[in-house]
């Protein structure tokens, strides 16, 4: 139970109890039957822009936003915003980067727009603090609930993975 770890146990033990009678892919495809079609980095850039145009019209501009196959689910990193800074005659000039692990491209659509959206609120507040969640639930209301029902995502792959069904990243 890595992805829900700081939950209450007896939240804890649901899921387990869940994964137990094998019914935690049923409830994660019911609750969230949309697939996406950004499957492009293009795509990928295109969906991200148009979020932060609608909720952040002030924030840095954004140079990249891709899928990344090496940003790993284990350490965490479901995707990443960096500042890239270089210098162009006398000034200094920074550049925003997101990637987004691949593991999203066939994951459902709103995970999808919770990792973007996520990643956008970076833009604006570095440090996950109360300004940050208020942020990313401005851009998304249900984010909470997005955020917990990932992570049980993430443990059903975990659980098809280590019972030799799929591999992690595959849609439930």
């Amino acid at each position: 139970m890595k992805y829900l770890r700081g939950y209450p146990v007896d939240l804890q033990a649901q899921v387990l109890e869940l994964v137990a009678q094998d019914k935690l892919g049923a409830l994660l495809s019911r609750r969230h039957p949309e697939p996406h079609e950004v499957r492009t980095d293009r795509a990928l850039y295109d969906y991200t822009q148009e979020l932060k145009s609608r909720y952040l019209r002030s924030a840095e501009p954004i140079a990249k936003v891709l899928y990344d196959p090496k940003l790993k689910v284990i350490q965490h990193a479901l995707g990443t915003h960096t500042t890239i800074s270089r210098v162009q005659g006398g000034k200094l000039k920074a550049k925003r980067e997101i990637r987004v692990a691949s593991l999203f491209r066939e994951a459902p659509a709103a995970f999808l727009k919770m990792i973007v959206v996520h990643e956008l609120a970076h833009l604006k507040e570095r440090a996950h603090d109360k300004a940050f969640y208020a942020l990313c639930c401005h851009m998304e209301p249900d984010y909470h609930q997005l955020e917990f029902d990932l992570r049980l995502y993430l443990t059903h792959l975990d659980q098809r993975a280590a019972a030799g069904m799929v591999s992690v990243g595959a849609a439930p």
